[in-house]
């Protein structure tokens, strides 16, 4: 599993895929089938492939419902979060339509946790509006994200405990909305200020999404240093990494 992540993080997808279909085969039970789907689902991601990445979710979400009756709190989180998870790859994507039935799907599925949640209800609604506001900001529409946004602030005002667990997400987002409804100087800011808290020092996306800024204010040399920040910063094999790892290398002009 590791050998093939680290194929996947240094862009040799194909032969990545070729361990995980052996690991998916050779899974010696249903829990160990899934990790590796879920791992499969990532590979695809470092593509782009928001259709494939769909499919082995979906794989994962199937066994994690064969486990609602044994660990309901947890069955019912880990299906929100593979929906989040695949939604995630495909904003990333580019395919904003399905990142919308996803992110929306995963907190319907997150919300069907029976008492007594272990994830509140606020989390779910945060997530959703984080989300939500980020589709609009991609679609143009400055209005919509501004609601979004608005209905995450009040998600975490109206709970102190998630604010201390998610607050740190919340500049990144403001930052996300202005950089794609083009405010790129207010995407700076906030993007600034977002990694400068703690928890966001290593988070390639957000050095990416600040690249970006760079870039459209035409600081090439900014730019350019963010994303090498956050090409050395993606190592993981999640969908932040996947998504900022071959877009940092392009960037970079790098093999």
């Amino acid at each position: 599993m590791r050998i093939a992540s680290r194929l996947d993080v240094d862009g040799q997808t194909a032969a990545a895929r070729q361990i995980f279909q052996a690991l998916i085969d050779g899974a010696p039970d249903p829990a160990a089938k899934a990790a590796a789907q879920r791992a499969m689902a990532m590979s695809f991601a470092f593509d782009g492939d928001c259709a494939n990445t769909v499919k082995q979710e979906q794989l994962v979400m199937a066994y994690w419902v064969t486990r609602e009756q044994a660990e309901p709190q947890n069955a019912f989180y880990q299906q929100g979060e593979m929906a989040n998870e695949a939604a995630r790859v495909c904003i990333d994507a580019g395919d904003l339509a399905t990142a919308d039935k996803y992110y929306r799907m995963g907190a319907a599925l997150g919300l069907k946790e029976p008492a007594p949640k272990t994830h509140p209800k606020s989390l779910w609604d945060f997530r959703l509006a984080h989300a939500l506001a980020r589709l609009a900001a991609r679609r143009g529409d400055a209005k919509a994200a501004a609601r979004h946004v608005a209905a995450a602030r009040s998600a975490l005002d109206g709970d102190s405990t998630l604010a201390a667990q998610q607050e740190r997400f919340f500049p990144y987002l403001t930052g996300y909305v202005a950089l794609y409804t083009g405010d790129v100087v207010g995407a700076e800011e906030a993007l600034t200020a977002a990694l400068a808290l703690r928890g966001n020092e290593r988070d390639p996306f957000m050095h990416a999404l600040l690249a970006m800024a760079y870039e459209q204010q035409g600081d090439a040399a900014k730019a350019h240093e963010y994303y090498q920040k956050a090409y050395d910063l993606s190592t993981a094999h999640n969908p932040p990494a996947a998504h900022v790892r071959p877009l940092a290398r392009k960037k970079l002009g790098l093999p």
